[in-house]
C-alpha cells in the first residue's frame, strides 16, 4: 500500500504518485506537460534516477531510484551552502526537491489560467519497489496507465510517458540503457508492453 510518510533512502526504488485536488486538471494543454517535465528535471533529476513516468490530465506516476548519499550531499551543498548536511535529513531534502517541482509548476499553472490555491493533493504517495518482479510490473503499470484510464487506445499513442523515449535513439534523461538491458533489449521491451490492458471500470464477462 502507498505510504505518505515513507522515508526515501539512497539507492532504494520508489513508485511516486500524485493527484490533482478534487476534479481539477493538472494539465490543460501540451505546454503544461512539457513545462512540468522541465521543472522535474530542474528540481528532482539531480537527486534521483528516473526509470519510467506517465503524466495524465489529473494524476502522474514516476518510478525512481534515489541517488547515492554522496551525490545527494553534493547537491545539498549547492542548494544550501550555509547549512550542515547529515544523514538524518536526506529524506526530507529529497521530499523538498519534489515539493519544489510541484510548487513551481502550480505557481506557473495558476498564473497561466488565472486561478488560485493548491493544484496537487497534500501528500506525495510513494511505494517502495523491493522485488525484481515488482520493478518490472511497475514499469508496465506506469506505461499502461493512460490506456487503463481510457485516455488512449494503445501505450504508444500516449506521448506524455517514457515509453517512447525508450525507443528513441536520442539522448534522454531517463535511464534508458538500464531499462532496455533489464528487459533484454528493445524488442523484448516492446513485446512485454503488448500485454492485454483492461480499462478502468470495465465489466469482465466470463
Amino acid at each position: 500500500m502507498p505510504d505518505y510518510h515513507k522515508q526515501l533512502i539512497p539507492g532504494h526504488y520508489y513508485h511516486i504518485i500524485s493527484h490533482a485536488v478534487g476534479n481539477e486538471k493538472l494539465f490543460r494543454i501540451d505546454d503544461n506537460y512539457r513545462f512540468s517535465l522541465q521543472r522535474y528535471q530542474k528540481h528532482v533529476y539531480p537527486v534521483v534516477d528516473t526509470f519510467a513516468y506517465c503524466l495524465m490530465p489529473n494524476h502522474l506516476h514516476f518510478l525512481v531510484r534515489v541517488k547515492d548519499f554522496n551525490t545527494i550531499a553534493r547537491h545539498f551543498s549547492e542548494k544550501k551552502y550555509n547549512k550542515e548536511f547529515h544523514p538524518e535529513i536526506v529524506s526530507d531534502f529529497i521530499m523538498e526537491r519534489f515539493s519544489n517541482w510541484l510548487n513551481s509548476y502550480t505557481k506557473a499553472f495558476n498564473k497561466m489560467f488565472n486561478r488560485k490555491g493548491a493544484l496537487f493533493i497534500d501528500y506525495l504517495r510513494r511505494v517502495e519497489v523491493e522485488e525484481s518482479t515488482q520493478y518490472t510490473s511497475t514499469i508496465f503499470y506506469i506505461h499502461k496507465n493512460a490506456v487503463h484510464h481510457k485516455y488512449c487506445n494503445k501505450i504508444e499513442d500516449w506521448k506524455w510517458s517514457s515509453y517512447q523515449l525508450m525507443l528513441s535513439h536520442a539522448k534522454t534523461w531517463i535511464c534508458k540503457d538500464e531499462i532496455l538491458e533489464w528487459f533484454g533489449g528493445i524488442e523484448l521491451y516492446k513485446q512485454f508492453h503488448q500485454q492485454p490492458i483492461v480499462p478502468k471500470n470495465a465489466v469482465i464477462l466470463e
